[in-house]
């Protein structure tokens, strides 16, 4: 079979679009995050005019258990967004991200939604403790892509690949680590390293202070080198330029030291892995390559993922990837490695803290 698929990844500065025909691709787009927020419509259109398309694996957020577009509803939508029910109108991250999903399913696309980290039965039920971001489903995604880019580089079945896994991204840093194809445990961007532009995770006695200003922005924000996101990160040479502002060193040293920490701790899980593979907008920075190989060659070879080779971001590559997998084409093997098709639950089962019996979603 060679189905015709789509991957989507709902990144803060920019939606990607990766289609794959018969595992070619056949598509590969790009549109600034903002500018969809207000008007989903060229996502949509691009998408349908290329079409038709056997599966489309959409913008899942927080991530959902492969549930179909047709069985999304208002609870499935808040899942995946996870805003408060006192804040539903927050417009911060990946703006107007609800509007996005209303007008994909409204296209009548053949449209699946993903799961995060958290629903996947690879990783042991005690690691999701009190968690809800071990990684969206766009870091799935980039897992995905990661475990095909090494298998094909190292002539390995997917159930012998390992590595950890760093995206840095335009807004969240967040790390998986990848034992025999599968994906074992991670730091989700909002419960990990600190971002370029979101905090990372939040001591607790601080979010406790904040109190009623701890708010979705809070989450959004306060990051390494652009927390409040006023610069451009859409170009190397926007970044290139960021890395050589003085006024930004101990930011880079703070998204670096934050990063290798994160690598490091995921050796408790994997204390071999064969490589740590570097993904993310932030990765095209040169320099910022060479200063993660030097405090990280110790645990493995450093590299950046190769991908498909198509511009879209690995997330979108992955998505596309899995796409074809779960519509029954030649990476279905990938897919069953993964156990995709066992993911369930949803991102609030894992909570026994005080207080969370009494969460409100919008």
């Amino acid at each position: 079979m060679r189905p015709r698929v789509v991957g989507i990844d709902p990144g803060t500065v920019s939606f990607d679009v990766c289609g794959l025909d018969g595992g070619e691709v056949c598509l590969d787009l790009s549109f600034p995050s903002v500018e969809l927020g207000r008007d989903p419509s060229p996502l949509v259109d691009a998408i349908v005019r290329h079409g038709p398309f056997d599966l489309v694996l959409g913008p899942a957020g927080y991530g959902l258990p492969l549930v179909p577009a047709e069985r999304t509803g208002a609870r499935e939508r808040s899942l995946m967004l996870l805003l408060r029910a006192d804040e539903p109108g927050a417009r911060v991250g990946v703006a107007g991200m609800r509007k996005i999903i209303r007008a994909l399913v409204a296209a009548r696309l053949p449209l699946v939604f993903g799961p995060g980290v958290i629903h996947l039965p690879t990783v042991p039920a005690y690691r999701k403790w009190n968690r809800v971001d071990l990684g969206t489903a766009d870091k799935v995604a980039s897992a995905a892509v990661c475990i095909v880019d090494q298998a094909r580089r190292l002539q390995l079945p997917y159930d012998e690949s390992s590595f950890i896994m760093l995206e840095l991204g335009g807004a969240f840093t967040a790390a998986l680590a990848v034992d025999h194809g599968q994906i074992v445990d991670g730091f989700g961007g909002s419960s990990g390293p600190i971002g370029v532009q979101a905090c990372g995770a939040m001591d607790a006695e601080v979010a406790y202070l904040l109190g009623a200003n701890l708010s979705k922005a809070t989450l959004f924000g306060g990051g390494a080198i652009n927390p409040r996101g006023e610069h451009d990160l859409s170009s190397s040479q926007a970044l290139e330029t960021l890395r050589g502002d003085p006024r930004l060193r101990e930011g880079w040293q703070a998204l670096e030291e934050s990063a290798a920490k994160a690598v490091l701790a995921l050796t408790a899980t994997l204390p071999a892995p064969r490589e740590v593979i570097l993904v993310g907008r932030i990765v095209r920075v040169p320099s910022l390559h060479d200063s993660l190989s030097a405090r990280l060659s110790h645990v493995a070879p450093v590299l950046a993922g190769s991908g498909l080779g198509a511009d879209a971001k690995a997330s979108a590559q992955g998505a596309a990837l899995l796409a074809d997998g779960l519509a029954g084409g030649g990476f279905a093997p990938l897919v069953e490695r993964m156990r995709l098709r066992e993911a369930s639950g949803s991102v609030l089962d894992h909570l026994r803290l005080a207080g969370a019996d009494a969460i409100g979603l919008a």
